[in-house]
């Protein structure tokens, strides 16, 4: 059984922000997704051969390539933004030992 408390602690951890009157609901979602994974578990797949892609593509390769954005779109992207300070977006360090 999935806590309320590991609810909260999992959405911590991936920076998602659940409504406290939604973490209960939250906590049976994620129940119910764990016992299909466990059901698919039972499955025997031994005689099954590994598949490296699903459809049979292949890579396809391009240039990387910068493209740019028109003044009025980057504009109200900043404008929208919650934390900035002039043009520069500031958002959450990756890692919770980081200082800087």
């Amino acid at each position: 059984m999935i806590t309320n408390d590991q609810v909260s602690h999992i959405a911590r951890l991936a920076r998602l922000r659940i409504d406290p009157e939604n973490v209960t609901k939250t906590a049976a979602e994620l129940e119910s997704i764990l016992g299909y994974v466990a059901k698919l578990q039972e499955l025997d797949t031994e005689s099954v051969p590994e598949l490296a892609h699903g459809d049979g593509l292949s890579n396809v390769f391009r240039a990387d390539m910068a493209n740019g954005i028109d003044q009025d779109a980057r504009h109200r992207v900043i404008a929208a933004f919650p934390h900035r300070e002039g043009d520069l977006l500031e958002v959450p360090a990756v890692f919770q030992d980081r200082t800087e």
